[in-house]
């Protein structure tokens, strides 16, 4: 009966976030939708199921409306996942390995904002205290920032 309770748990919590989150996981797709839309990458290296501060940043920012509102309307959502646990395909896993090497990512998470051709707008967002509307007010600021350069 525990093990039933356990397992109905995680596909609940699996599917809430599943719901929540618009991160995708295909580069040539967010550069694609990058162009289409005209919206910076919000890129995440990050390993989801044993990285303490990437799973802070997902429950505290990422999952929260403010965050996901702001995303949906300013930011292509690339995630670059590795996970200790949950299985990749093996053409995600090639994908991100070479993804991780050509930004050269030492820690996770790391996050920059990348235009549509994959060029860095910013060095790393990283983790931030005050929630999603700090962290919205921040990524507006280097979003201005980039701009302002172009």
């Amino acid at each position: 009966m525990i093990t039933i309770f356990k397992s109905l748990l995680v596909f609940i919590a699996t599917a809430t976030l599943a719901l929540g989150s618009e991160w995708g996981s295909d580069w040539e797709a967010a550069k694609a939708q990058a162009k289409k839309e005209d919206k910076p990458i919000f890129i995440n290296f990050t390993g989801t199921d044993w990285c303490g501060w990437c799973i802070k940043l997902e429950k505290e920012v990422f999952s929260k409306k403010a965050f996901q509102d702001y995303a949906k309307d300013h930011l292509v959502l690339m995630e670059v996942d590795f996970p200790r646990k949950k299985k990749l395909s093996d053409e995600v896993k090639a994908q991100n390995k070479k993804l991780d090497k050509e930004y050269k990512i030492e820690g996770y998470p790391t996050l920059f904002l990348l235009d549509a051709d994959g060029k860095k707008l910013t060095g790393d967002v990283g983790y931030r205290e005050g929630g999603p509307d700090a962290y919205v007010k921040h990524l507006k600021e280097l979003i201005a920032k980039a701009e302002a350069k172009s």
